[in-house]
């Protein structure tokens, strides 16, 4: 019960909480289940995208650091976050919508058996939808009933992470003998990992990249990137487990949505294991998720000191009809 089940959150950092939310909702037909802040960073919005119920494994969350430098992709960095649609016939529908709407994209490739469709938005923050046709594992999520894209092609979850690393063979080793996880196949640089039950919701895949030159963390890249565990129990026991392979952790940290530990795996590799729960569902009604700034209760007193920081954003969304869009 204390392994890694999967895939929890990634985030990133945008250069704008406006763009990033319009994108998300409006382009991407995910659903904005929390508005709040960085809780070590009252001036920084944390904006959280998933599911229509908010699920564990679902979600990638923004920070929009104020007066933050652009980012570079290189090596040395979680570079690419995967998303999952149910099917190949996905991928032709969301490659005509990103043509449509110009967004970056590179065409449907195929990786590992598994057919794919890499785009970017704004910030050149990279991202990759990934086909369900024949996955197994990780059940996916439930997409955002009310948003623009057709349930049959919605996104439903996180899928495999892309990660690009230099001293590949430290980082397999970390990842194989302290994290558990099996390389399940492999590809030229590209060697595919999995974890717990395994399918798109529990993979990563990492490439050996020596060519490039180091990432720089600013915005379009990503922060961090969380595995689900089962409760409050299994962080304490990846606590010992991780000071007895030799690492520094944050130690247990509770988030409010859920409960955390940090550790640092390899240069600028920042890796959380979060629980399931309690998720975002307590705290506001399904009906306005995301609509108003959630506050978790030790920053609550703090509220109109926050509010004077972080500027007014419109994101109600339950009062307006969002139609389908079907091209």
């Amino acid at each position: 019960m204390n392994g890694l089940k999967g895939l929890h959150h990634v985030t990133a950092i945008t250069s704008s909480a406006e763009k990033n939310y319009e994108f998300f909702t409006f382009v991407l037909g995910m659903r904005l289940v929390k508005k709040t802040v960085n809780q070590d960073d009252i001036q920084t919005y944390h904006l959280f995208f998933a599911d229509d119920k908010g699920s564990a494994g679902t979600d990638m969350t923004f920070f929009d650091f104020p007066g933050i430098p652009k980012g570079s992709h290189g090596t040395n960095e979680l570079y690419k976050t995967g998303f999952r649609v149910p099917s190949d016939e996905a991928l032709e529908y969301w490659q005509k919508r990103f043509d449509r709407l110009k967004v970056q994209n590179s065409g449907i490739k195929e990786i590992f058996g598994k057919k794919t469709l890499s785009f970017a938005d704004f910030d050149d923050q990279q991202y990759m939808l990934v086909s369900d046709e024949h996955n197994e594992g990780v059940p996916a999520g439930t997409p955002w009933q009310d948003g623009p894209i057709p349930l049959e092609y919605a996104i439903t979850g996180l899928g495999p992470l892309h990660i690009r690393i230099e001293p590949f063979d430290g980082f397999k080793e970390i990842l194989e003998k302290a994290f558990e996880f099996k390389e399940i196949d492999a590809d030229g640089s590209l060697h595919l990992f999995e974890v717990g039950e395994g399918g798109n919701g529990a993979q990563i895949i990492v490439e050996k990249n020596v060519v490039l030159p180091p990432a720089q963390q600013g915005y379009g890249t990503v922060h961090h990137m969380a595995f689900r565990v089962e409760d409050r129990d299994a962080i304490e026991h990846w606590i010992e487990r991780l000071h007895g392979f030799g690492f520094q952790t944050s130690g247990y940290v509770d988030r409010f949505y859920f409960k955390s530990l940090y550790v640092r795996t390899g240069p600028q590799i920042l890796f959380e294991l979060a629980t399931d729960g309690p998720g975002f569902m307590d705290d506001e009604p399904y009906e306005t998720l995301g609509e108003k700034l959630a506050l978790p209760p030790k920053l609550e007193p703090k509220r109109e000191e926050i509010e004077q920081y972080v500027r007014h954003i419109d994101t109600v969304r339950s009062t307006k009809t969002i139609e389908k869009e079907y091209e």
